[in-house]
C-alpha cells in the first residue's frame, strides 16, 4: 500500500471520526415534535415527528376488558358500547404501555377501528369513541395528541367487539 494511500485512509478515518463526534448523543437526543392541524382544536396532530434514535414501541390492537361480568359470556352487554369499549381499551393501553415504562403522553400514532353499531343502524359511534378519547388525549393533563385515523370496519374478530385500537408510543433518551 503506497504511503497516499494510507494517508488517504487516515483522513478518511479521522473525517469519520470527527463525523460520529458532532453525533447527537442518547443525552442530548431531539425531543418528538406534534404539529396541530391548523386552524383546528380537534384532539388530533397533523403530525408527529420522530427524531431518529427514539424508542419505538408499537402495540397490538387493544380490545375492551368486560364491565358487566353478571350480562352473558361475549355479548355486547358485557363489554358496553362503543364509548365504554373504547374506555376499557384505552385504559387496557394505558396499562401496557405502563408495563413497558411508557405513558399516553408517548403515543405518536393510533387507528381506531369501528364497527357498525346494530343498534345505531349498522353505523359507528364515532361521537361515543370520542367521549372516551377525549379523557385519555388533549386533556390538561395530557396534552400530548397522536396523528390519528378512525375507520368503520365490517366486523372485528371478536362478534361482540365494537372497537379495537392500536398505537405506537415513542420516547427519546
Amino acid at each position: 500500500m503506497t504511503s497516499a494511500r494510507i494517508a488517504g485512509l487516515l483522513l478518511a478515518a479521522s473525517l469519520f471520526g470527527a463525523g460520529l463526534a458532532a453525533a447527537p448523543s442518547p443525552s442530548s437526543a431531539q425531543t418528538i415534535v406534534r404539529t396541530p392541524i391548523l386552524g383546528s382544536d380537534f384532539p388530533i396532530a397533523a403530525a408527529v415527528t420522530v427524531p431518529s434514535g427514539a424508542d419505538t414501541v408499537f402495540l397490538s390492537g387493544a380490545l375492551g376488558s368486560v364491565i358487566d361480568k353478571t350480562a352473558p359470556k361475549d355479548s355486547r352487554a358485557a363489554y358496553g358500547d362503543t364509548e365504554a369499549q373504547t374506555l376499557s381499551a384505552l385504559t387496557n393501553i394505558k396499562a401496557t404501555l405502563a408495563r413497558l415504562g411508557l405513558t399516553m403522553s408517548d403515543v405518536v400514532k393510533m387507528t381506531v377501528f369501528i364497527a357498525g353499531d346494530p343498534e345505531k343502524g349498522g353505523k359507528m359511534d364515532f361521537p361515543g369513541m370520542m367521549k372516551s378519547y377525549r379523557k385519555f388525549f388533549g386533556t390538561p393533563d395530557q396534552p400530548n395528541l397522536p396523528t390519528r385515523s378512525a375507520v368503520q370496519v365490517a366486523a372485528l374478530a371478536a362478534p361482540w367487539a365494537l372497537v379495537e385500537i392500536e398505537v405506537t408510543a415513542a420516547k427519546t433518551h
